[in-house]
């Protein structure tokens, strides 16, 4: 009985398992960059979008790149300025809202990505990356031909 609730389960997990596959996080590729800044993705039809919370980063501080022709980078520095006071003789008494650290996670994109048409969008602490979906190849036509 364990093996078919493990079949079905395995079933029914299809999907999450797809999704692993074609887009598997290279961000373990450095320790301490590990499950950092999660990500969304969307699969739409003609494009996958990705969603990523930065708060207090701003578009100036984030670089979005395509390396080895199909790893999509999203890197940032990491730095944010404190509010500072003119009035002399002021001075935080808590600092609990810490700075990110710098921030990179590659993915892996899939063969039909159109790597040349990539978006990217940074408002109100979220970024926003579209990767275009390349057109399916067409269908191999097949024709009968009559044997005399």
């Amino acid at each position: 009985m364990s093996t078919f609730v493990d079949a079905v389960s395995q079933f029914l997990n299809f999907p999450e398992s797809i999704e692993r596959l074609a887009f598997p996080s290279r961000s373990n590729e450095n320790s301490e960059n590990r499950g950092s800044i999660p990500v969304d993705i969307l699969d739409t039809q003609k494009e996958y979008i990705f969603y990523m919370d930065i708060p207090g980063l701003s578009k100036s501080d984030i670089q979005v790149t395509v390396e080895d022709e199909n790893t999509l980078v999203i890197r940032s520095n990491g730095k944010r300025k404190r509010e500072e006071s003119d009035e002399e003789g002021c001075k935080y008494v808590r600092l609990e809202r810490r700075p990110p650290h710098k921030l990179m996670r590659k993915f892996r994109l899939p063969d039909n990505c159109n790597v040349s048409a990539i978006t990217a969008k940074c408002e109100n602490g979220v970024l926003t990356v579209a990767v275009e979906k390349l057109p399916p190849p067409p269908k191999s036509k097949t024709v009968e031909v009559a044997i005399s």
